[in-house]
C-alpha cells in the first residue's frame, strides 16, 4: 500500500493482534470511544474481512456506533485460512506475527509516529514456528536492539497521578531471575527507567524492590541485596544527583505508596517510578492497581511502542463483552508519549 510522508506525524499504526482473540473487538471499540484523540489518524494492520465481521458482529449488539472500516485505513493482510473467535490455532498465530512484523516496519520506516499492539498468545505463536518470548522481543530483534525495556504505565482516574513500573526482567522462569540480574542490567534499567520518568519531574523519585523477603532481612533471607544491589545503587544515584533513590524495599511494601497515590493523591514523598526485579513482582500491583487502565510501553526501541495489559481473551472472543479501556488508554498513551 501507499502512503503519504505527511500523513505520518498524525499517524499511530496499529497491530490487531491474534485473531482469534479480543484485539480486533477491543480496537474498534477503542476507536470509537470520544477519549480517542480525535487529530490521531489510525493504520491498521490485519485481515480486513475479519475486521469487516468483527465490526458487522458488535453492530448487530449495539455494541458499536463508529469506526466502521469502510472510513478506516487498513493494511489488508488477508487471512490464509479461517480463524474463529475463541478458536486459537496456528494459522491464528502465524498471521498475528506477520501483522505485527508490517506494522513495526511502517514504523521503523517512519510511516507512523508510534506503534500499538493488540494481544498475542505467545504459545500459538511457538505452535506456528515463531519461538519469542513475546512481541517486546520480536520488536527489539526487528529494531536492531538486544533487548527492550519493559515498562507499565497508568494514570489514576481518581488523582491523575502516573503510576510507573519498570521492570528488570520479563517472561523468563523465576528460577533464572537471579542469574539474569546483574549489576549491568540494574544499571542500564535505572537509566531507562529514570530518562521515562524525567519527562514528567525534573527530579523524579525511584523505588527500587528487593529480590528476596524482606529484602534480604540484612542478609538472613538472601544475598543479592547485601552483597551487589546496594552497592550498584549506591553508584548510580552518585552519579545521577538529580534523582532520588530509594531501596531496595521490601517488595510487600514497595507498592504501599502507589496504592495510596492512586486512592488519594500524590504528596511530596510519593515516587514517580518503581523498578521491579520479575515480572510477577510488578505486574501484581499493576494490576491491582489499574488493571483496566495500564499501557505496556516498550522502551529502548527505534520508536515507542504501547500495548494494553490483558491478554488474547479467547474465552469472551466473538462476543461482544470486551471492555477496551486498556486498549484505549494504550492509544491515549502512544499519542501522548511520541510526541515530539
Amino acid at each position: 500500500m501507499s502512503l503519504e510522508p505527511t500523513d505520518a506525524n498524525q499517524r499511530l499504526v496499529i497491530a490487531l493482534g491474534d485473531p482469534a482473540g479480543i484485539g480486533m473487538e477491543v480496537t474498534l471499540k477503542a476507536l470509537a470511544n470520544r477519549g480517542c484523540p480525535s487529530e490521531m489518524s489510525p493504520l491498521l494492520v490485519g485481515c480486513r474481512r475479519s475486521l469487516e465481521i468483527t465490526y458487522e458482529e458488535l453492530s448487530r449488539r449495539g455494541a458499536i456506533s463508529l469506526a466502521n472500516p469502510d472510513r478506516l485505513e487498513i493494511d489488508d493482510m488477508p487471512l490464509a485460512e479461517p480463524v474463529k473467535p475463541g478458536e486459537p490455532s496456528p494459522a491464528g498465530g502465524a498471521a498475528s506475527f506477520q501483522w505485527l512484523t508490517r506494522a513495526a516496519s511502517h514504523a521503523l520506516e517512519g510511516r507512523a509516529r508510534a506503534l500499538v499492539t493488540a494481544p498475542i498468545a505467545k504459545h500459538i505463536w511457538h505452535a506456528a514456528g515463531h519461538s519469542y518470548p513475546g512481541q517486546t522481543e520480536r520488536l527489539a530483534e526487528l529494531g536492531g536492539w538486544s533487548e527492550a525495556s519493559m515498562l507499565f504505565t497508568a494514570v489514576s482516574p481518581h488523582t491523575s497521578w502516573r503510576l510507573n513500573t519498570l521492570l528488570a526482567t520479563t517472561h523468563i522462569p523465576l528460577a533464572e531471575v537471579p542469574r539474569a540480574l546483574t549489576p549491568e542490567r540494574i544499571h542500564s534499567k535505572l537509566n531507562t527507567l529514570a530518562d521515562f520518568c524525567r519527562r514528567f519531574h525534573q527530579q523524579p523519585k525511584l523505588h527500587v524492590a528487593g529480590l528476596n523477603p524482606h529484602a534480604g532481612e540484612n542478609g538472613q533471607l538472601g544475598q543479592e541485596e547485601a552483597s551487589w544491589l546496594k552497592q550498584v545503587m549506591q553508584r548510580w544515584a552518585s552519579d545521577n544527583p538529580d534523582v532520588i533513590l530509594t531501596g531496595p524495599l521490601p517488595p510487600d511494601t514497595c507498592w504501599l505508596s502507589a496504592a495510596q497515590a492512586w486512592s488519594k493523591g500524590a504528596d511530596d514523598t510519593s515516587p514517580d517510578g518503581y523498578l521491579a526485579l520479575y515480572h510477577d513482582q510488578g505486574l501484581i500491583p499493576v494490576k491491582l492497581l489499574a488493571f483496566d487502565q495500564a499501557v505496556n510501553t516498550s522502551l529502548g526501541l527505534p520508536f515507542l511502542r504501547t500495548s494494553p495489559d490483558h491478554g488474547t481473551g479467547f474465552d469472551i472472543a466473538g462476543m461482544g463483552v470486551a471492555r477496551p479501556a486498556s486498549m484505549l488508554a494504550a492509544i491515549q498513551a502512544a499519542w501522548e508519549l511520541s510526541q515530539a
